[in-house]
Order: structure tokens, then sequence, then C-alpha cells
């Protein structure tokens, strides 16, 4: 497989970090990540910025201009994102669930309305999405939910709560997953819906991380009438749908998180030429030099692996288990990574950003504390790791649950 540009993709890549250079803020410094002061300033910033990129035909390259897309290729709209990451990751960081989700969602499995409504909204910054997947007892046990919507003179009253719901706070739609059937097997009786955020009876309260922020939420619904038309697909389609949801987050996801990650590590090669331990440049040092090397690779096996998956979706396929993969190797890695940068720093570890004694600003102790909810989210490295034994490999229930209590 050739994994260099062809020139049409390289020239695609010249002009839109020509324009990216011209269109950012004059302060703005690609070298650190920024966390903005509110939420109203960070939902402010990604609307303002996608809507730049969709006055410029940056935005929904590889959908139908129908629903307000480009009509291109889908490697021009990674060429985009992998830049995006690489400068201004922050600015896109409240429509991950918005493009990485719910949108791929609406253009395979929702209705000709609901396309025609909802993408160029999102294509345009207009509306940021949030994911109502997990609840208190059905983190990564999709099939367990038990929020409740029941049919009504032309609505769905919905009652239940929602948990870790990134970007619930300022979010104005709720891709949402309910049971429609209490009677039916817990797999068939869900279906799936669009949630208004602004409509009566919805909550949300912010769950507080260790690292000061609040992207995650928890959703509360009481008596919430949702119409009827926002039902996509059939009732009971909801599984399915569910599962094209989470398959369409890992393809992109994975390529668009190497890119993060192998500019994570420049950063980290350059920390450990700057960082002495006993009086010698922490670079030098073989241990630090053997943790370097594996970082790495680990990042360039991430790369990879979403490349290939890439060239299967470009290639008309649709994605399918083997993302769990991708899930494990950009959550688990990036544990270690964040870890070893901090050993490099020595007793320097401890300064927080915001000193002038700290470290890269605080960049690694930033990502060291929010790293540990990588093999959380997403689907626990647990639930990764069976969907790969039984969907992957075809090995039976019962022999990888063993080696999991192993």
């Amino acid at each position: 497989m050739d994994f260099e540009f062809t020139p049409e993709q390289g020239a695609f890549k010249e002009e839109f970090l020509s324009w990216l250079k011209k269109d950012l803020p004059d302060d703005w410094d690609p070298t650190r990540y920024r966390n903005l002061d509110s939420t109203e300033e960070w939902a402010r910033a990604h609307k303002d910025f996608q809507g730049r990129l969709y006055e410029a035909a940056y935005a929904g390259l590889h959908y139908p201009m129908e629903y307000g897309g480009q009509g291109r290729t889908l490697m021009e709209e990674v060429i985009v994102l992998q830049t995006v990451a690489t400068t201004c990751v922050e600015l896109r960081m409240p429509g991950v669930i918005t493009f990485g989700m719910a949108a791929p969602t609406i253009q395979y499995c929702g209705n000709e309305e609901q396309k025609k409504e909802f993408l160029p909204k999102m294509l345009d910054g207009t509306h940021i999405w949030c994911q109502g997947f997990s609840e208190p007892n059905a983190g990564s046990d999709v099939a367990n939910v038990s929020t409740r919507a029941v049919k009504d003179n032309g609505h769905y009253i919905v009652n239940g709560q929602k948990t870790w719901t990134s970007f619930a706070h300022m979010a104005d739609y709720c891709i949402l997953l309910v049971r429609t059937d209490p009677d039916a097997k817990k797999h068939k009786g869900l279906s799936y819906l669009l949630l208004d955020m602004k409509l009566p009876g919805v909550e949300v309260r912010p769950i507080i991380q260790i690292t000061g922020e609040q992207d995650f939420n928890e959703l509360y619904m009481e008596d919430v009438r949702v119409p009827v038309e926002m039902l996509v697909g059939n009732e009971g389609d909801g599984w399915r749908i569910a599962i094209t949801t989470l398959m369409f987050e890992r393809v992109i996801g994975d390529v668009t998180m190497a890119a993060v990650y192998q500019k994570n590590i420049e950063r980290m090669i350059e920390m450990a030429k700057q960082s002495k331990r006993a009086g010698k440049p922490v670079s030098e040092d073989p241990i630090f030099r053997q943790q370097l090397a594996q970082a790495y690779i680990e990042v360039m096996v991430l790369k990879y692996h979403g490349l290939r998956n890439l060239s299967h979706q470009i290639s008309g396929g649709i994605p399918g288990p083997e993302g769990s993969i991708g899930k494990l190797l950009w959550s688990e890695p990036n544990q270690r990574i964040t870890e070893a940068a901090i050993g490099m720093q020595g007793p320097n570890s401890q300064i927080m950003g915001g000193s002038p004694w700290s470290v890269q600003d605080g960049f690694w102790q930033y990502s060291f504390l929010r790293s540990k909810g990588n093999t959380i989210e997403a689907g626990t490295s647990e639930i990764q790791r069976n969907i790969i034994g039984e969907r992957v490999l075809g090995l039976p229930k019962d022999i990888t649950r063993v080696a999991r209590q192993q």
C-alpha cells in the first residue's frame, strides 16, 4: 500500500495549510494546548471556527452537496482533520461527537428529511451534538439501556438518565438510545432518537474531572416529549444503528488521534533534549531513550492501523468490529506515554502549568491526568478485548470470558 499523498492531495494540503495559517487568531500558538476559559467561550470559538471552515469550503468535504457538503473525497476530509488536529485541535474538540458519530449515522441511517434538516447545520457550525448512550447501570454494556420512551399522540415520552455524556453542557442536540419495548430481548427493544437539548424536562449536570474540566456530564430526562419524526430508522432498530455509530467513531478517530499523538511525541523528544537528570540530558539516558522509542513505535502502529481501516472505507467498505483494535491502540499507549513523560521530568513533574518553573507549560501534567479516562471512555479495554475475541477472531464467548479472568 502506498501511504504517500498523490500530487493533487499534496497540493490540497498546502492550500489548506495556507488558509489555516491566515485564518487562525493572531495570538494562536500551535505548539501548545490551550484550555479555553468557559463553556460559552469554547462553544462560541468552535462554532465560529467551524463556520469559517464551511464558508471556505473545507467542511464536510466528502458529504453530498445536497446536504451541505462539498462532494469531494474522504481522503481530502482526512487531510483537513489531521491538519487541524496538529494545529488547533481545541477548536475542533466540541465537534468530536457531531462529526465522528452523529453526522455519519444520520447520513447512512437517517431519512431524507433528517439529512436535509441536520447535516447542513452540523457542517456550518450551527449545531453541536452529544451522545446519550451510557447510563449508570449501562456503561460499556450498551444493550442494558433502561431509559424509556413511550409513544403518545405523535411523540415519544422519554424518562431516564444518561451519564458520561461528553459536551452535553454545550450541545444543541443528542443522539439518544432508548428502550421502546421493555418486553423484548435487550438488543431488540432499543430505538434511536434525535433529542433537542432545549426541550422541557432535559437537565444537564456537570461531572468535574480530575483535570478540573467538565467535558463529561449527567443527562436527566423527565417526561420529555420528542416528536416521532426524530426516530432514526424504525422502532427496534436502535442496537443496529448504535453499532453503526460506534464503528464510524473508530475509523476517522484513529487516523486523527494518530496525528495528535505524533505531534505529542515530537514535543516529548524536544522535552527530553532540554530536561536534565543527574546533570545530563534525559535524551542520553538509555532507559528514557527506550521509552521514547517505544512511544514512537506505538504511535506508528496506531497510525498505520488507522490508515488500513481508512483504505477499506475509501474502497467502499463499511467500518467493522476491527475498530476496537484501534481503541486499544490509542487509549492504553497514551497512558504509558504520558506516564513516561512525567517520569522524565523528575521533581519538576509536580509543577502544573501556569508556573514559570513548569515544563512545557504543564502540558504533560494535564495529559497524564486526562489519560486516565482513556481506557474507560468510548468502551472500556475489557469490552474492546471481548469484541476483538468474539467478533474479529471468532472465538467462543466462554473462551474470551475465561481469558479475561486470567
